[in-house]
């Protein structure tokens, strides 16, 4: 470990060397901004399992792979003459020293918040008609959890909120009823849909952080399931056969095993 700045130039001619027409990598070269894409959502939910795992060496490795889906993109784009790396660079230095005031400006500066800030910037922006809506720019690539958060955080600040969370658990049982009286496939899924939105709404207004939530949920179940199955093995029993009643045993000897 050093204190000198990394020095990012040899991934970038990495990276110039496998988009190369002539002698780069045949795969590398047939990549687009649209095929990259995926690679670069799952290097970031990657980094953010190994942050869970507190596993550093695998962090290192998982943050190297998320900076090379960075400079892939730039390299698409230096190629097509949008911009560059020194572009995004540049761009994402000027955007945190204008939203850290409080930090970067003059003594005694303040910040109206980080929120306002970007709220600022939308509106100093030329919009097209259908970006001047509350909700516009949250991206429709973000996991559905995240996206009803920030859509639902955008619509409050226009005064379209409960409240308090009466309200939403209200809206619980309503949409519950609702998921209840669905007769058909389509009908379920929209009303599902509709649960799991004022799901969210409740997480929002109980200040959790409904991707959080879901993300310990997952991991709890998956290590109590996994506790069922070992203990099967231990007691010399077929997990695949075992009926639900048994199962149900071998659920609550894994809770209780965790308290």
């Amino acid at each position: 470990m050093t204190g000198t700045p990394a020095d990012i130039a040899p991934l970038v001619a990495i990276m110039a060397r496998l988009r190369d027409p002539d002698a780069g990598c045949p795969w590398d070269i047939k990549q687009s901004f649209a095929t990259i894409a995926p690679y670069t959502i799952e290097e970031a939910y990657e980094v953010a399992d190994a942050i869970a795992r507190n596993d550093m060496a695998e962090l290192r490795d998982e943050l190297g792979d998320l900076l090379l889906q960075v400079v892939y993109h730039a390299r698409m784009a230096e190629e097509s003459g949008h911009f560059a790396l020194a572009d995004v660079i540049a761009a994402i230095c000027d955007k945190m020293v204008r939203r850290h005031p409080h930090v970067f400006g003059p003594d005694g500066a303040t910040s109206p918040g980080w929120e306002e800030i970007k709220a600022a910037e939308r509106a100093d922006k030329p919009l097209k008609n259908d970006e001047k809506s509350a909700l516009a720019g949250v991206a429709t690539a973000l996991p559905a959890l995240v996206r009803a958060e920030k859509l639902q955080k955008r619509a409050a600040r226009t005064g379209f909120d409960w409240p308090d969370a009466d309200g939403v658990y209200a809206k619980i049982d309503e949409e519950l009823a609702e998921v209840r009286a669905a007769q058909t496939p389509d009908e379920q899924a929209e009303e599902i849909g509709d649960l799991l939105f004022a799901v969210v709404n409740l997480a929002r207004h109980m200040k959790v952080d409904a991707e959080s939530a879901l993300r310990a949920a997952n991991a709890k179940f998956e290590r109590r399931f996994r506790s069922m199955e070992m203990k099967s093995v231990e007691q010399d029993i077929d997990f695949v056969a075992t009926s639900l009643e048994e199962m149900e045993v071998l659920w609550k000897a894994a809770k209780a095993q965790e308290r």
